[in-house]
């Protein structure tokens, strides 16, 4: 079965934070390190409910 990634280039954004205006949406609308900061600038791009999710680099161990 294929991977489907979440957010296009999904690479770039590794060990990052990320906002899209849905979650069928996978244009990232902003990006960071810190959550909030990234809710934020959402907002401020004028997303009314973004969604934020950590996007973990591939060297990264998911428990």
């Amino acid at each position: 079965m294929p991977i489907k990634e979440i957010v296009k280039d999904s690479r770039k954004y590794a060990g990052q934070y990320v906002a899209t205006k849905s979650f069928r949406s996978r244009t990232v609308v902003s990006h960071g390190k810190d959550p909030l900061a990234v809710w934020d600038d959402a907002e401020k791009k004028g997303v009314k409910d973004p969604v934020v999710f950590f996007i973990p680099r591939s060297d990264m161990k998911l428990h």
